[in-house]
């Protein structure tokens, strides 16, 4: 079982360094000029059992060895300070320093949301954007389906994955109404897919304005990133912090009407929001690029609007509404479902809330269930590479200065919020252990923030860095932690 494990880890990263050449990215500094609130310092009811035992082939890593590796690197933080680390081909827990404690994850959290998106969904699942005839005669309605990639046109050549188009949505439309002899309609606009608030509780003000996230609706393209001139920006572009369009929906429908112009379909009066009637007859319909492509996207770039959507997507799958606090509910049951409990508190599906709670060890689960689970395989390859793609690259985010040892052999999701940095994923240390790991600092003094997540760039190169399976060294300490103080095994 192991060796199979591990031939499945080495595959993907072979696929996964070739891939992030072709799809590295600029991402620049994102939320670190956010004041976020953070978790309290005294340790909460944590994770359970979220990593089955399983027999072992040849010797793993020491804890005190891997306690060592990545002491050094952390000694500096003034942080809370929660590590864990495990043997992802069997689940065995190998060093555990606070790995159950709740902690901040930022975009950590992502991988909740992958991997439960994936494990109800699938990887082959597509989201629909569709038009309906509407009740009244001459009457059309836009209906979103929450697909979080559409866009107004085709993106540049070259970009990946390539979106469902409102141009080919319109085009489309104007064929089948020009069929029945109609040039001329009204437009309606339909968002009653998700229901609720359109912004979590918990964000603090100033999301939207520093182009962190738009407001999470039904119909949206371009997951309303915006031009200098407040156009749609039509293209994949994770650098652009302009402030995002504030009615997206409106906006999108805005950009259809303008479409069925271009195509001779004339729209009389503005788009009005209403719901669509059931059963209408459907008379033009584009879908999404498939589940495992769309989380490979949110993985590398970070992406809060794909992933609040696709959260809204598993509460739908499993029979709930689509709001924060359902999808929030059902991301946590999804958990369960896969065999990790406990050790999560979410509040939306992207990680930006600091009311967000999860612990290092249910990370860790989670990576460790999608060495297990072929469903779950696209959250492996859609992991950023250190040196090479997303938000491990450099320049890219606040980690992207990872280097040495872990260039290609480590894989991993970044997160950041004010006082918060965290980095969990996968390393293939210089004994040939697959390492699976979670590092997470909060309370961190904001002025300090990029040091902080350059000292986690350190540990975990270390441990790609570290012959773990050699004899254990006098242990070093950090973040005060007695645990490390005592150096146990």
């Amino acid at each position: 079982m192991r060796i199979a494990a591990l031939a499945t880890l080495a595959t993907i990263n072979v696929f996964t360094l070739v891939a992030g050449i072709a799809v590295a990215r600029m991402l620049p500094l994102r939320l670190a000029a956010l004041r976020v609130p953070t978790v309290a310092a005294a340790p909460v009811v944590g994770a359970g059992a979220v990593l089955p035992s399983g027999a072992q082939g040849g010797e793993l890593p020491t804890a005190g060895r891997l306690r060592s590796a990545v002491a050094a690197p952390l000694s500096a933080l003034r942080a809370q300070i929660s590590v864990l680390i495990a043997d992802p081909a069997t689940g065995q827990v190998l060093l555990s320093d606070d790995g159950t404690r709740l902690m901040t994850p930022a975009s950590t959290a992502k991988l909740v949301t992958a991997a439960a998106a994936l494990g109800v969904l699938g990887g082959d699942a597509r989201f629909s954007t569709r038009v309906v005839r509407g009740a009244a005669p001459g009457s059309i309605v836009l209906v979103g389906g929450g697909d979080p990639t559409l866009a107004v046109h085709p993106y540049p050549a070259g970009e990946y994955p390539q979106p469902a188009t409102l141009a080919a949505l319109a085009a489309q439309a104007a064929r089948a109404l020009k069929s029945a002899a109609s040039s001329t309609v009204s437009l309606g606009y339909d968002t009653s897919l998700y229901t609720g608030p359109d912004m979590a509780p918990g964000w603090p003000d100033g999301y939207v304005s520093s182009g962190n996230v738009t407001a999470i609706v039904s119909l949206e393209v371009d997951q309303g990133r915006l031009t200098a001139s407040g156009a749609p920006e039509d293209s994949d572009d994770p650098g652009n912090l302009r402030p995002r369009a504030t009615d997206p929906a409106g906006q999108a429908a805005a950009s259809f009407a303008a479409l069925l112009a271009a195509d001779g379909i004339r729209v009389t009066g503005a788009p009005v929001a209403q719901a669509a009637p059931a059963h209408s007859p459907v008379i033009a319909s584009v879908a999404s690029p498939p589940l495992s492509a769309i989380v490979a996207q949110m993985l590398q770039e970070s992406n809060n609007v794909i992933a609040e959507n696709l959260a809204r997507q598993v509460a739908l799958a499993v029979g709930a509404p689509a709001s924060f606090a359902d999808a929030a509910a059902a991301l946590s049951a999804e958990l369960g479902r896969l065999g990790i409990t406990g050790g999560i508190r979410m509040s939306d599906g992207s990680g930006l809330s600091p009311d967000d709670a999860v612990a290092p060890a249910t990370l860790v689960g989670v990576l460790q269930r999608a060495v297990a689970d072929p469903g779950l395989r696209p959250l492996l390859g859609g992991l950023p590479v250190a040196g090479f793609s997303g938000t491990l690259s450099a320049g890219q985010s606040i980690f992207g200065g990872i280097g040495g040892a872990a260039l290609g052999s480590v894989r991993a999701k970044t997160g950041n919020l004010d006082t918060v940095t965290a980095l969990a994923g996968l390393a293939y240390d210089s004994s040939g252990a697959m390492l699976a790991f979670a590092i997470m600092a909060d309370d961190v003094p904001t002025a300090e923030l990029p040091a902080a997540a350059k000292a986690i760039d350190a540990a975990a190169t270390a441990l790609a860095g570290c012959g773990c399976r050699l004899p254990t060294p006098a242990a070093t300490t950090y973040g005060g932690d007695s645990e490390l103080r005592n150096g146990a095994p």
